[in-house]
């Protein structure tokens, strides 16, 4: 049996850089760091006693023959990638926060699974390559209406500058402040869970649309990143700017499509700015999900009332990757 484990992500500048569509003739980048709520796939070949040969448990259980049964379909399109010699499996998924909530659950899922079916074979693949597969994946295979950051940020882990595009395709540049840089930066955010998104895939699949059209702004998250950097190398009394930055940010991204925010989403952010917030942003595609805020430590409690009836969710960075955290042998038959 195995279990990987694998982070969910926060994303503070350059989302939506991050997609073919853009940095593909333009180059992207983003800065986002993995936390410590997690993505867990359990699997194991299947033992020879049942009149099945797959076994997936997802938001609903489905018994299978064949790998083209599998209506999951990154388990389907990971299973045809990385081949099991014909042998069967069982596969379970399980997580920290929901999906489709703006923390790149679904491709820290696919990285995941990869990293442990290849555990299940006994071979072990570098981070790259387990971004790299899962990007094909999701993009290539399924084609699903996803950027690149999730999946590098998911097997990569850590707080990165990550640039997309020219040969190498990614690039990951650690962030490496010292521990009370961290602290301090990580005491000044606040996540909130808004409820979640009524159709955050049609969302990018209209944002990825209208990128050609979106240059100019894409362009401006994309410099963002730099300076962003730039901000966190200071000490830590220049730090506000970060917030500030995240509040140009958010202006920005809103403009990409009416459809990244509503009225609702729209109220929760203003309240959370008359209440102290310096700036904040919408996590993932848009339309719902987890809102990022950044707060001074003195008025956190101010935010935490003006938003009393949304739930809070505590967190930390997250240095690690996507890893193997369960091994036992396989048994005999």
């Amino acid at each position: 049996m195995i279990i990987s484990r694998t982070p969910l992500r926060i994303s503070f500048f350059g989302g939506g850089t991050d997609y073919p569509a853009f940095y593909e003739e333009h180059g992207g980048a983003v800065l986002s760091t993995s936390i410590n709520k997690y993505s867990y796939v359990i699997c194991r070949y299947l033992p020879p006693f049942f009149d099945y040969k797959y076994l997936i448990r997802f938001t609903k259980r489905q018994e299978t023959q064949t790998i083209a049964e599998i209506e999951h379909l990154p388990v389907r399109e990971c299973l045809n990638f990385v081949d099991l010699n014909n042998r069967g499996v069982e596969i379970q998924h399980n997580a920290d926060l929901p999906a489709m909530s703006g923390l790149g659950s679904s491709s820290a899922f696919t990285v995941g699974l990869l990293n442990a079916l290849y555990a299940l074979k006994g071979q072990l693949v570098t981070k790259r390559q387990l971004a790299l597969e899962a990007i094909h994946i999701e993009q290539d295979i399924i084609k699903e209406n996803v950027g690149s950051q999730d999946q590098t940020t998911a097997a990569f882990g850590g707080l990165n500058m990550i640039e997309f595009g020219g040969r190498r395709k990614i690039w990951v540049q650690p962030i490496t402040l010292e521990q009370t840089k961290i602290n301090f930066l990580q005491g000044h955010l606040m996540l909130f869970f808004t409820g979640f998104p009524r159709n955050a895939s049609e969302i990018a699949a209209e944002q990825i649309k209208r990128t050609p059209e979106k240059t100019k702004e894409l362009k401006a998250m994309r410099d963002m990143v730099a300076e962003a950097v730039t901000i966190l190398n200071r000490t830590e009394d220049g730090y506000d700017d970060f917030g500030k930055l995240m509040h140009q940010a958010w202006m920005i991204k809103r403009s990409l499509t009416e459809r990244i925010t509503s009225p609702l989403i729209d109220e929760i952010y203003e309240a959370a700015i008359g209440a102290g917030a310096l700036g904040g942003k919408l996590l993932g595609a848009g339309g719902g999900g987890f809102m990022l805020l950044f707060v001074r430590p003195e008025t956190r409690h101010k935010v935490r009332e003006k938003l009393n009836k949304l739930l809070y969710v505590p967190f930390n960075f997250h240095d690690l990757g996507s890893q193997i955290v369960y091994y036992a042998p396989e048994q005999n038959y």
